[in-house]
């Protein structure tokens, strides 16, 4: 089971990897990269609202617990990314970056921000994965989706700030292990833990993940995609739906 663990966090992780080495050697349309974030936004919100939390209350029955779970999740999230927003790494989810901006970004900022959005998304895994249910793998697709437009936005502010290719490849490699670590730490931690602190847990990181959503990715995604981020968003949604249930 350890392999498929880290399996999963492997695929997930390498996303950013992948990024990188497009925003390095290619030139990605700025409406390709919105879609992608729009689509990849639809299927964690999926995750999140069918399996996550709905697991979470089944398993625990206590709605008082999951709520402040889910609540102090989001603020968390919200504070933690706003410390590192100050440091430079508001644009890390950019679907292109203007030289202004990419000049003004701090690389270790948007290392450290990438972190902060990927702990959450790694630990949901490792529990889902322990718990035997199926968002494991629906997770892996939308944390996929949501890491690839971090990998080249991040890619092109690290190397406006002066980064070699051969620096910025070894810091997304290092977030990738930190993937894998993560998940297989939830996978251990949150699974064998008790069902109420799993339950909270669950839901801890599913207010993060959607507070990630709210502030980076989705009012990106509009932004450069305009119109159709909303059915692009409807049939990420959709797609995850599919996948859970035809998979349960």
């Amino acid at each position: 089971m350890i392999s498929t663990v880290l399996l999963y966090g492997f695929l997930s992780g390498v996303a950013l990897v992948v990024g990188a080495i497009m925003g390095i050697y290619l030139q990605m349309p700025k409406k390709l990269v919105a879609a992608i974030m729009a689509f990849g936004s639809g299927v964690l919100i999926s995750s999140l609202s069918i399996d996550l939390m709905t697991d979470a209350f089944e398993t625990s029955g206590n709605i008082l617990y999951i709520s402040l779970g889910f609540i102090v999740g989001a603020l968390i999230f919200v504070l933690g990314d706003y410390v590192v927003d100050s440091m430079g790494a508001d644009n890390r989810k950019k679907a292109a970056l203007t030289s202004d901006a990419a000049e003004n970004s701090s690389g270790t900022a948007i290392f450290l921000g990438t972190l902060l959005d990927g702990i959450p998304e790694s630990l949901v895994m490792g529990a889902a994965l322990a718990s035997g249910s199926s968002a494991g793998f629906v997770f892996v697709i939308a944390v996929f989706l949501s890491n690839l437009p971090e990998g080249i936005s991040g890619t092109i502010a690290m190397r406006n700030s002066g980064f070699s290719t051969l620096k910025i490849l070894m810091l997304w490699f290092g977030l990738l292990l930190l993937t894998m670590l993560f998940t297989v730490i939830g996978f251990y931690f949150l699974g064998n833990s008790s069902v109420h602190f799993n339950a909270i847990a669950m839901a801890f990181a599913s207010g993060a993940i959607l507070a990630m959503l709210s502030d980076c990715m989705l009012p990106e995604a509009y932004k450069e995609g305009g119109i159709f981020t909303g059915i692009l968003v409807a049939f990420g949604f959709l797609t995850a739906f599919v996948l859970t249930n035809y998979m349960n």
